[in-house]
């Protein structure tokens, strides 16, 4: 990471640039049992998809607000680097009545219809799947739309440090604030710096939980083990996958 980063979509692009091969995102779920590991290279891919998407699939526009009805999930990290690169304001748990637009998984959809906005479903089901037979009325599904967008992402105006970028618990945040404040808490999350990996089981709807789940190991250079319904998984198994993923600390 460098200095002269101002957004958490900066933090991606030096990422990038440092070592593309390395892990980012590791995900389970433990009630599916699913793994997903993403490299820097392969998350930066979806972020793009999805900022195209974002851009030109929906036009959306530097300051527009994106409610995010989405649990920690790998493709929850992908929207939020992805408004980031655009300049939209991701706001998690958001009221879909005030949001231009509406991202939502199972539990959000029938809440998301108050978006008059276009609004689009993850079915959060193992490896991305689309809806079978189709998404739930009034949404289009991800899975479906965000294949055919380019790899490569580049915003049509520059985005602002300064603009909110980020609304969790009530609380906004801009770009330059995401950085600043991951940053800061990294150490204190027991991310040292590169190599270091985080084990997170908490949920995305708090700053913590987006700070440990996400920001602060892609401010240090560190990766994040981000772990759903880690509840289900007894104390064994936990250390198991701490000592196999070679967790350096962890957040529960």
């Amino acid at each position: 990471m460098t200095a002269t980063d101002r957004t958490p979509a900066d933090l991606l692009r030096s990422a990038l640039a440092a070592d593309p091969a390395r892990p980012l995102v590791t995900f389970y779920d433990d009630a599916t049992g699913e793994r997903v590991e993403l490299s820097v290279a392969t998350f930066a891919n979806w972020v793009a998809k999805t900022a195209n998407l974002l851009q030109d699939g929906l036009s959306a526009e530097p300051g527009d607000r994106v409610a995010l009805l989405l649990p920690a999930h790998w493709q929850t990290a992908v929207w939020l680097l992805a408004c980031s690169s655009v300049g939209v304001v991701a706001d998690v748990a958001g009221d879909p009545s005030k949001a231009d637009f509406v991202v939502a998984g199972p539990g959000g959809f029938e809440a998301g219809l108050a978006c008059r906005g276009e609004r689009y479903a993850l079915s959060l089901a193992p490896l991305g799947r689309r809806f079978v037979p189709g998404p739930p009325q009034g949404y289009d599904d991800y899975a479906v739309n965000v294949p055919s967008f380019g790899d490569r992402f580049v915003p049509y105006v520059p985005v602002d440090a300064e603009a909110p970028a980020l609304i969790v618990a009530g609380a906004e945040l801009t770009g330059a604030e995401i950085v600043a404040r991951a940053r800061a808490e990294a150490s204190g999350l027991g991310l040292t710096g590169p190599g270091s990996r985080l084990l997170s089981g908490l949920p995305y709807d708090t700053w913590e939980g987006l700070s440990a789940g996400l920001y602060a190991p892609l401010a240090s250079g560190g990766s994040v083990v981000l772990c759903r319904h880690l509840e289900e998984a007894g104390e064994e198994v936990v250390a198991r996958r701490v000592e196999s993923e070679r967790v350096s600390a962890t957040a529960r």
